[in-house]
C-alpha cells in the first residue's frame, strides 16, 4: 500500500511541476492560465493527501512528511482560494501562495533526488533545501511588480 501511495505521490508531483510551468507561462486571464491552475491545484491536493497518508503509515521514519505536506499545501490553498474568492489583496495572496507552493514542490523534488545527480550529490544537502527559496522568493516579488494592484503582504 505504501508503494502505491508513493507512486501516486510521485506522479502527482510531476503533474505539479508541468502544470505549474503551464500556469506560469500562460497569459494571466481566464482560459489556459485557469485550466493549468486547476490541474496544478488538483495535483497538489493529491501530493498533500498522499504525503499525509505516507506519514501516518510510517510515522517513525516519515513524520516530517506530515508537517511538510501541511506547510506546503497551505501556500497552494491560500493562493487558490484568494483567486476564487477575490479577497482583499487577492492578487498578492494568489501570486505568493501559488509560487510559494511551487517553490515547495521544487524543493521536495530536488532534496529527494539530489543524491542521484553526480557531482552535486557531493555538496551539503542543506544547500538544496534552501536553493529553490533563494531563487524563487525574488521571483515572487519580480512577478508581483508586473501587476499594478499587487501589494506586498
Amino acid at each position: 500500500m505504501f508503494k502505491v501511495c508513493l507512486l501516486i505521490h510521485i506522479f502527482a508531483g510531476t503533474v505539479c511541476l508541468i502544470s505549474g510551468i503551464g500556469a506560469m507561462s500562460s497569459k494571466k486571464k481566464r482560459g489556459m492560465h485557469s485550466l493549468w491552475g486547476e490541474i496544478y491545484h488538483s495535483a497538489f491536493v493529491v501530493v498533500f493527501v498522499t504525503s499525509l497518508i505516507m506519514a501516518i503509515m510510517n510515522w517513525e521514519n516519515s513524520a516530517y512528511l506530515f508537517f511538510i505536506g501541511v506547510f506546503s499545501y497551505s501556500f497552494a490553498f491560500i493562493g487558490y482560494l484568494s483567486a476564487k474568492n477575490k479577497w482583499k489583496n487577492w492578487l498578492a495572496l494568489h501570486i505568493s501562495g501559488m509560487l510559494g507552493s511551487y517553490i515547495a514542490i521544487c524543493t521536495a523534488i530536488l532534496v529527494v533526488n539530489i543524491s542521484n545527480i553526480p557531482i552535486v550529490n557531493e555538496w551539503h544537502p542543506l544547500f538544496f533545501w534552501f536553493l529553490p527559496s533563494i531563487i524563487g522568493s525574488p521571483l515572487i516579488f519580480m512577478v508581483g511588480r508586473r501587476y499594478k494592484h499587487f501589494k506586498t503582504m
